[in-house]
């Protein structure tokens, strides 16, 4: 199992750190910047975590998708600080033996992630910048 707070998402390492000898599906999820919101360009996002909080939550998260899904490996990656459009800013991913778990798992890890992780995202346009949730 992985979790990491980061402030830059390597996708390209994930398969690697997912592969394992019993895992018939791998299934990766990367989440990146996009242009628009609502028909309003986006110039970038910016993120920020209570780490401390934020890794022991996606630990938990982790340990629950592995026990439903029976899991071999799981990668949980978020990053923070300030990321440009086109830019990757979470990665999580599942090996399991058969493919219908690793998609569920993906599923479930990045859903419950945005869910209830302290990570908060600010989104920067031209003239305004707006935090998508609740701030602490």
């Amino acid at each position: 199992m992985i979790v990491e707070i980061v402030d830059e998402i390597a996708p390209g390492q994930v398969y690697a750190e997912l592969s394992h000898p019993n895992s018939g599906g791998i299934c990766v999820f990367v989440g990146a910047v996009r242009e628009f919101t609502d028909n309003e360009e986006v110039k970038a996002l910016e993120f920020e975590a209570y780490k401390s909080m934020a890794l022991r939550e996606m630990e938990k998260i982790a340990g629950e998708a592995t026990q439903k899904w029976e899991l071999n490996k799981v990668v949980i990656r978020h990053a923070v600080g300030k990321k440009e459009v086109e830019e990757p800013v979470v990665v999580v991913g599942a090996s399991s033996a058969h493919r219908d778990a690793c998609f569920e798992a993906c599923r479930y890890l990045i859903d419950t992630l945005k869910e209830r992780v302290p990570i908060w995202k600010k989104e920067i346009f031209k003239n305004k910048m707006v935090w998508v949730s609740a701030h602490p």
